[in-house]
């Protein structure tokens, strides 16, 4: 665990994260120049008995969607989204990108970058493992390394595990942007806001604690 970082904690499958995108795209750029890691931790938003989808829950998600979609102007495929008997298991694409993490962290947000417009621009299933391979080898990792640790119990203790961490800061939604330095953390951004809006809180941060 490094001293000082950025913490952006997700979950791949959830669609204020994809309208953050962007924002984390900038978030990143401005973290290179200040030379501060940036790591992430998934959430686990829908899994188990929660990721069965009728047609009340279906239509109450692609209203989130539609809003976020409004507010963010991140493009989704609304005629083809959550198909009958889809099941809303974020579990596999958030092990997924634990996997990436731990495999190669200078891949890990161009993987969720694709992960995220998989799912929500082109429609397609993440809750499936080979789709989540070809997305990862198509991100650069090595397709038997992903496959290998993907299927292993390491990876589900390891989601399990941020999970776990993430329930127990009790944070009240996602995105969320920490920052870290030693043992201190400090709260960037809760909710979806546009860069414009925590970049200042972000450059005080940096400013106060980055060691350039």
């Amino acid at each position: 665990m490094h001293n000082t970082q950025l913490i952006y904690i997700l979950d791949p499958m959830c669609s204020w994260c994809w309208g953050f995108s962007p924002v984390v795209q900038q978030v990143l750029e401005q973290a290179r120049k200040a030379d501060v890691n940036v790591t992430l931790r998934v959430a686990g938003l829908r899994t188990g008995q929660q990721a069965v989808l009728d047609e009340r829950k279906r239509d109450y998600i692609l209203q989130h969607w539609r809003a976020v979609a409004q507010t963010t102007g991140q493009p989704f495929d609304f005629t083809n989204a959550l198909p009958s008997g889809f099941l809303y298991n974020t579990e596999p694409a958030c092990r997924a990108l634990v996997v990436a993490r731990k495999l190669d962290r200078e891949l890990l947000f161009g993987f969720l970058q694709r992960l995220q417009r998989a799912f929500y621009q082109d429609a397609q299933d993440i809750t499936q493992a080979s789709v989540l391979r070809d997305l990862a080898v198509q991100a650069g990792y090595n397709s038997a390394a992903f496959c290998r640790a993907f299927n292993g119990q390491a990876a589900q203790q390891a989601t399990e595990a941020d999970f776990t961490w993430v329930a127990n800061l009790a944070v009240a939604g996602f995105p969320t942007l920490l920052a870290q330095h030693q043992q201190q953390y400090a709260l960037i951004s809760n909710g979806y806001q546009p860069y414009a809006a925590l970049e200042p809180l972000l450059s005080r941060w940096i400013a106060a604690n980055a060691r350039f």
